[in-house]
């Protein structure tokens, strides 16, 4: 089994390698999640990616590969590169005390459609609704609604990713999203795993992130494709 710090470099490939191997599509050496789950695809080759992307492509209208500092190729007259986000990779180092006020509820089945509306709501593009079967989700309940959760998203047998921190807005600004956060790492934490995270540069809640002890740690980049 590679290391953690080699996990990290291509975290896609390694979760489809062991925790999602279930999930899990190849195309000639290329790696890529079941298209109903995800649309993130791994790679070592970029040599490869062109015909498999062009094989993945059969089964969506667009996806991401995710890598560290290789850039993929793709066939252009049959996949053009919508954009490039540029993003970056948080470790935790040390979680901070935060105080939990909140009632926060693991979520089952029931409620994957609620997670699907609320994520599309605040983050629209590339959530599906089988995203949710890719770890546990968390979330917070007012007024009789879902209105703020976390999940758990790329894992391995070393590392989990928290993703899907969405509130809705008229919920912001109450300490939810921390207090999901803090929560979900420590749910990690407890399977003696390493809590992880990916966001773009420049998002508003790296800070958050860094005042609950995650650091910067390399870039993570996502490419976006889609078939013409």
């Amino acid at each position: 089994m590679a290391d953690l710090d080699t996990q990290l470099k291509n975290p896609v490939w390694y979760a489809l390698n062991e925790t999602h191997k279930k999930f899990c599509v190849e195309y000639d050496g290329v790696q890529f999640y079941d298209q109903e789950v995800c649309t993130f695809g791994a790679f070592f080759d970029e040599g490869k990616t062109a015909n498999a992307s062009k094989q993945y492509s059969k089964t969506t209208d667009s996806f991401f590969f995710v890598s560290e500092n290789k850039t993929p190729v793709v066939d252009e007259t049959k996949i053009i590169l919508e954009k490039k986000v540029d993003g970056c990779q948080m470790v935790l180092n040390e979680l901070s005390d935060v105080l939990i006020t909140e009632d926060i509820v693991l979520l089952s089945d029931e409620y994957i459609d609620e997670v699907y509306d609320l994520v599309w709501l605040v983050m629209p593009g590339y959530y599906r609704r089988r995203t949710f079967k890719m770890g546990n989700y968390y979330g917070i309940f007012k007024d009789g609604k879902l209105v703020s959760i976390t999940g758990q998203r790329m894992q391995t047998n070393l590392f989990i990713e928290v993703s899907a921190v969405v509130t809705h807005p008229d919920y912001t600004r109450r300490g939810l999203a921390k207090q999901l956060i803090a929560h979900t790492t420590k749910e990690i934490l407890k399977k003696n795993k390493q809590p992880i995270l990916h966001t773009n540069k420049g998002n508003l809640a790296i800070p958050l992130y860094k005042k609950l002890g995650y650091e910067l740690t390399r870039d993570m980049n996502w490419w976006l494709y889609r078939k013409i």
